[in-house]
């Protein structure tokens, strides 16, 4: 019976050894997955090894269906198989080849699938299956690409860390980037803990976190904090933005300094909505803080740290730029919320966004781990940032809708108040020198490059 063949190779700078375990370590398929896709994954079990099983909820179009994969065969930095044991092929085997090359290993793909009435399929159907298997394996190549080089530079000692709100959009793709490169993970949560998965509970509101329970660690990562969303504020969820910033950093900050052996480095989560409206203005870390709430957010989140900062602990404020990937925050709501389909700028449009990749960002975040010099305040966004009409229009022109005319300030006001006024008419545009100065290169330095990566608009 008739089948497909689809094959991919790429050759990485570092050995098939070091390639092989990227794939056998926790966090690999997350990595692997394309962010345009619509894809959960449900359940893990063993890793690459013979007999472990993957199940993943993905969608085809509107239609969604059960992907479920079967690990046949593997041998250690050689290959591995898997085949599929539930799904929309009538047959689906992938096997990864890792051969050892002068330059480095050179990774091969074979996929071969059958898909149901293949023989009697039209053409293009297949060539829409073989389109989509390219968009996701330069995805993929790309990115792995990248993380290798990420994790030979600064992965050569692993790290034991912690990290708050590994649950979020920024969360979910910076563990399992941490974990593939050979780092060792724990995270705080709000529920009851699953110590096999290396979780710990807390408790800011409460202010409950055992620092006897937090194991010998080598630095922090503080990302948690309400989502501060995109709906008008209240007086209640503006308390809430703040007092979960201030709780948790300061619980986090204390009990760390409870520790017998406590940590070299604490990363704690900023924005450059620190800065408050700065128009066109290029504003970079020895900018005061601004005078609306948000740069009052940001301040008193900083502070909240004093008590690590007093200790002698290395601290970074991260004042992250908008973060962008299609799985959550801005990109997404402007993704799914564009009236009929239609990218428009906002207000003038001349306000700037200091924009970065979500890669970028978990990128930078390793960078800081392994650079002492860094500390106080750094500036992560892309080095390129764009006003919003920019950055409407080159969305539109990646996504193929139109961007016609502008949304005016008056009813954005009207709606959303004080959200409207201060996140989506105001402006910030900030240096990243002080990051590329010590030895920070962007993956995505450019809008454009960045949302057709995301958006698997590179072919």
């Amino acid at each position: 019976m008739q089948e497909s063949l689809f094959t991919s190779q790429k050759l990485y700078p570092c050995s098939a050894e070091a390639l092989y375990d990227w794939h056998a370590r926790p966090g690999a398929l997350e990595r692997l997955l394309p962010p345009w896709e619509k894809a959960e994954i449900l359940s893990t079990s063993g890793s690459i090894s013979p007999g472990s099983e993957v199940k993943l909820r993905m969608k085809f179009g509107p239609f969604p269906f059960i992907f479920k994969a079967k690990h046949l065969q593997a041998v250690p930095n050689e290959m591995f198989q898997d085949i599929q044991i539930k799904g929309p092929f009538a047959k689906w085997s992938h096997s990864h080849f890792f051969n050892q090359e002068k330059g480095g290993c050179l990774l091969v793909d074979k996929i071969s699938y059958r898909l149901p009435l293949h023989n009697f399929l039209p053409p293009f159907v297949l060539r829409l299956v073989e389109n989509d298997l390219r968009k996701m394996f330069i995805f993929r190549d790309n990115r792995l690409q990248a993380d290798i080089m990420a994790h030979e530079k600064y992965s050569t000692v692993p790290l034991r860390l912690l990290i708050t709100g590994a649950s979020g959009s920024l969360g979910r793709d910076l563990v399992p980037f941490l974990t593939t490169g050979g780092h060792k993970v724990w995270t705080l949560v709000r529920r009851q803990p699953d110590t096999a998965r290396n979780e710990i509970y807390w408790d800011p509101e409460k202010e409950i976190l055992d620092y006897q329970k937090i194991p010998e660690i080598d630095g922090v990562i503080h990302l948690a904090g309400a989502y501060i969303g995109l709906n008008r504020w209240t007086k209640k969820s503006k308390e809430q933005v703040l007092s979960s910033r201030i709780k948790g950093t300061r619980l986090l900050s204390e009990t760390i300094c409870k520790m017998v052996k406590r940590p070299k480095v604490f990363l704690c989560a900023s924005a450059v909505g620190y800065y408050g409206n700065c128009h066109d203005r290029i504003t970079d870390e020895n900018h005061p803080p601004g005078t609306d709430y948000i740069s009052e957010v940001c301040s008193r989140w900083e502070q909240s740290a004093g008590a690590v900062q007093s200790s002698g602990i290395r601290t970074v404020f991260m004042r992250l730029g908008i973060g962008l990937t299609p799985r959550g925050g801005a990109l997404q709501r402007i993704l799914s919320t564009s009236p009929l389909g239609v990218h428009n700028s906002i207000g003038s449009g001349n306000q700037y966004i200091s924009w970065v990749s979500n890669d970028d960002i978990i990128s930078a975040m390793l960078h800081i781990l392994a650079t002492p010099d860094l500390h106080g305040p750094v500036n992560i966004a892309a080095p390129n940032p764009v006003t919003n009409r920019e950055f409407m229009q080159t969305l539109a022109k990646i996504t193929g809708r139109p961007s016609i005319f502008p949304v005016p300030a008056k009813p954005l006001l009207l709606i959303y108040g004080q959200m409207a006024s201060e996140i989506l008419l105001s402006g910030c545009r900030v240096s990243t020198d002080k990051l590329t100065n010590s030895g920070f290169v962007f993956r995505h330095g450019r809008l454009e490059d960045a949302l057709r990566c995301m958006l698997g608009r590179m072919i």
